[in-house]
């Protein structure tokens, strides 16, 4: 991936991992796009001089017409990443985790397959393109509390792996970025823990390696690391790491789970 000139699609783009990327590429000469819900979050990010565009990723109607606009107004778009998810605890033994369920796998699932359908044509008549999913480490090693975003993360892992695959003969080339635990608002009281990695080391992280490995199809931090190779070590290494992880983690929250 040249990750210099470039015209670039960001979905929820304007808070966390998505803002921190589109800063990061557009200091190096990129022409960044931001797209979302929040119209607040958008008008911070026109507020930065990024290009906005509105869409909700858990309506295929919505979805197209962003990708309609996208590559009317800016015809040389070459790139996206799709960045948009939500994460939510979920207490599967309550049974009323419908409507959670539903937007987790709308938004964070099926809205970038969809929006990758959409952008692929025009991708495909480009000299040179890239489809960047971002997942997570619990697609690997999934949190118990929140089942459903992390299926959806191991599901777009399955999707990029499939897609890449089925581009290989073509320009366009097919990347993961995989986070660990980062500083963001996507999960209750991450953006101020202190064990989650501060959101400028990741962005730094990852715009390190796209530069110094450019041919890479997963770009992954080192805390990321211990999750995506979970399963070289076995089975009974991955029970182990999915046991202990879990368990500490329900122990660490054991307040906040109990009063759900």
């Amino acid at each position: 991936m040249n990750i210099v000139d470039q015209t670039i699609l960001i979905t929820g783009g304007g808070s966390g991992i998505g803002l921190g990327l589109a800063e990061a590429f557009e200091k190096l000469g990129n022409q960044v796009i931001i797209a979302g819900r929040s119209q607040s979050k958008l008008e911070m990010a026109r507020a930065k001089g990024f290009a906005t565009l509105t869409v909700d990723m858990t309506s295929q109607e919505s979805i197209e017409g962003l990708a309609k606009e996208a590559i009317q107004k800016f015809p040389a778009l070459n790139c996206v990443i799709h960045n948009a998810g939500i994460m939510k605890n979920e207490k599967l033994s309550k049974g009323d985790n419908a409507e959670i369920a539903t937007d987790t796998i709308l938004t964070n699932m099926l809205g970038p397959i969809l929006l990758t359908s959409f952008l692929l044509p025009h991708f495909l008549k480009q000299k040179s393109a890239t489809i960047m999913t971002v997942t997570s480490g619990l697609g690997y090693v999934p949190l118990s509390m929140t089942p459903t975003y992390c299926a959806t993360k191991a599901g777009i892992h399955s999707y990029t792996e499939s897609l890449r695959f089925q581009l290989k003969d073509t320009a366009i080339e097919v990347k993961e970025i995989i986070p660990p635990y980062v500083q963001t608002h996507l999960g209750e009281r991450q953006a101020y823990d202190p064990n989650a990695m501060p959101l400028h080391e990741f962005i730094d992280e990852v715009m390190g390696i796209l530069k110094n490995n450019p041919k890479t199809d997963e770009i992954v931090v080192q805390r990321a690391a211990a999750f995506r190779q979970a399963s070289f070590g076995g089975e009974a290494a991955y029970r182990e790491i999915f046991k202990s992880r879990n368990e500490f983690l329900l122990n660490a929250r054991k307040a906040e789970w109990d009063s759900m």
